[in-house]
C-alpha cells in the first residue's frame, strides 16, 4: 500500500485531527454546522461571533472539550486581534480559517442607504479580509494553512434588490483568488464555497412565506432546498489536507440550480 493510500485508510484521513480551526459566524446557521463538522473530524475548533447566546449553543453541540468560543465583531480589527490572542493561548495558532459570518439587508440600489451598503460590505467582505489577515499571519509563519470563504451563487449571478449582498459576495470570490495567488507560495491555500438556496436563520423569513420552499425546490434539479449541513460538508474538503493542491478555486453547492439557465430558453416542441 502506498503512503497516500495508507493515509486514506487512516481514521484521520482528512488530516484535521488536532488542527486549530477558526470559524467566523459560528453562532448559528452555516457557521455552526461547519464548526460541528470540523469538530467531528477531530479538529480543535474556535468559534467567533457577535451572538454570545448563539456561541453558547454552538459550544453545546461540539463533541469533546478542546474547543473555544470567543465573542468577536469581525468588522473591528481590535476585536479580531483580541479573539485571536485568546484562541492562540488556549489552542495554539490557527491552521484553518472558515469565513462564514454574513448579513443581508435587501433593497433596491436606487434607494439603498449608504449606512446599509457599508454595513453589509463591512461584515461580508471587509470582515473576511481582516480575519484572513490576522489569522493568516499565523499560518504564513507556519508555512501551512487553509482559508475557506463562504460566498454565494449571488456573487457570480447578480440578484436584484439584494442591496450590497451580491456585490459583497463577488468581492469575497476575488479576495480569495488574490489571497491564493499571494499566499500560495507561503504554503497557505484560499478557496471559496458558494451556496445556492439554503435555509438558514438569515433566510428563514423567505421560507416562512407559504409556497416559497416548494417553488424554489421545483426549480432546483435536486428538487430540494439546501440545508447548512450541505454547505458544511463541502467546506470540510478544501479545509482539509485532502485538498492540498486545490487553491484559488470555487465549489458551488446549489443542487445544480445555476446550471439550469438554458431551461429558460423557449424551445417549441420540447417545452
Amino acid at each position: 500500500m502506498t503512503d497516500r493510500a495508507a493515509e486514506q485508510h487512516s481514521p484521520d484521513w482528512l488530516g484535521l485531527g488536532g488542527r486549530v480551526c477558526v470559524v467566523t459566524g459560528g453562532g448559528g446557521g452555516i457557521g455552526r454546522a461547519v464548526a460541528v463538522n470540523l469538530a467531528h473530524a477531530g479538529a480543535h475548533v474556535a468559534v467567533i461571533d457577535r451572538d454570545e447566546q448563539g456561541l453558547e449553543k454552538t459550544r453545546g453541540e461540539l463533541p469533546g472539550n478542546r474547543h473555544v468560543i470567543a465573542p468577536c465583531d469581525v468588522t473591528n480589527a481590535d476585536s479580531i486581534k483580541a479573539a485571536s490572542e485568546t484562541i492562540e493561548k488556549a489552542l495554539g495558532p490557527a491552521g484553518v480559517l472558515v469565513n462564514a459570518a454574513a448579513i443581508l439587508r435587501p433593497g433596491s440600489l436606487d434607494t439603498l442607504s449608504l449606512a446599509e451598503w457599508n454595513m453589509v460590505i463591512s461584515v461580508n467582505l471587509t470582515g473576511y479580509f481582516l480575519c484572513a489577515q490576522i489569522f493568516g499571519a499565523q499560518m504564513r509563519k507556519a508555512k501551512s494553512g487553509s482559508l475557506v470563504h463562504v460566498a454565494s451563487i449571488a456573487g457570480s449571478n447578480a440578484q436584484g434588490k439584494s442591496g450590497a449582498y451580491s456585490v459583497s459576495k463577488a468581492g469575497v470570490i476575488m479576495l480569495s483568488r488574490q489571497l491564493a495567488s499571494e499566499w500560495g507560495p507561503e504554503g497557505v491555500r484560499s478557496n471559496v464555497v458558494s451556496p445556492g438556496m439554503v435555509i438558514t436563520p438569515m433566510s428563514q423569513a423567505f421560507y416562512d412565506t407559504p409556497g416559497v420552499t416548494e417553488r424554489r425546490s421545483a426549480v432546483t434539479p435536486m428538487r430540494r432546498v439546501g440545508m447548512p449541513q450541505d454547505i458544511a460538508d463541502a467546506v470540510t474538503f478544501p479545509a482539509s489536507d485532502r485538498a492540498s493542491y486545490v487553491n484559488g478555486d470555487e465549489i458551488v453547492v446549489d443542487g445544480g440550480y445555476t446550471r439550469t439557465i438554458m431551461n429558460l430558453v423557449p424551445r417549441p416542441g420540447h417545452d
